[in-house]
């Protein structure tokens, strides 16, 4: 019972989140709002890890994504590794090295997400890594349209090359296949919730 009104009231908090992000942003509440995204990736995380059963093995399993996260990135933004060439702006919050740590969360969350909702298509670990690296490119193309209106970063002469997505693919693949090794306990629904969330942000914004 107490694991069901966790949930619940997780649910509650991701969509209050979202709706009133998509909301203040809509009606020119932007310079507010979106500074706030490191908090909304936050809670996010939070939620996810309030709603576990297992916290300290899941919060190491996250350093997994979180790590080859933020040090891909730093390969990325200061040598043009992996990504292509590109910078951060500064509606993410601080920096490390030149990229924002909470690029680190959103690695562990994305691949956290994605991986509970590949585990219920799939059992084999090669096809739900793949399906999670999969839903997690689908997820940047859409992305990709708002983060230089948003100042989240921007590709030089604001071209997003074939090389980012491949780069995505295949360490999101890493990431997963590291992660769901050492992590197998899943929270499902608000995986679902979550990434249907953030789907549905960015793409109210590919139309206003």
């Amino acid at each position: 019972m107490l694991k069901e009104r966790q949930l619940i009231i997780a649910i509650i908090i991701i969509w209050l989140f979202t709706v009133s992000g998509i909301i203040g942003i809509l009606i020119g509440y932007e310079d507010w709002f979106l500074p706030l995204t490191p908090l909304n990736l936050s809670v996010y995380t939070v939620l996810i890890c309030w709603t576990s059963n297992a916290r300290r093995k899941l919060i190491l399993a996250m350093l997994i994504p979180f790590s080859i996260g933020m040090i891909t990135e730093y390969l990325g933004v200061n040598h043009g590794l992996i990504f292509g060439n590109y910078a951060y702006g500064n509606n993410l919050g601080i920096k490390v090295l030149g990229v924002p740590w909470i690029i680190g969360i959103n690695w562990a969350l994305l691949v956290y997400t994605t991986a509970a909702i590949a585990k219920k298509i799939h059992t084999n670990i090669i096809i739900t890594a793949s399906i999670g690296a999969i839903l997690m490119v689908a997820l940047d193309v859409i992305i990709e349209v708002s983060a230089p209106r948003f100042d989240f970063w921007e590709f030089d002469n604001g071209v997003v090359p074939i090389q980012n997505y491949i780069g995505w693919l295949i360490t999101a693949f890493v990431a997963h296949i590291l992660f769901q090794k050492f992590y197998k306990t899943l929270q499902y629904t608000l995986s679902v919730h979550i990434f249907i969330a953030i789907f549905i942000f960015f793409t109210t914004f590919l139309f206003y």
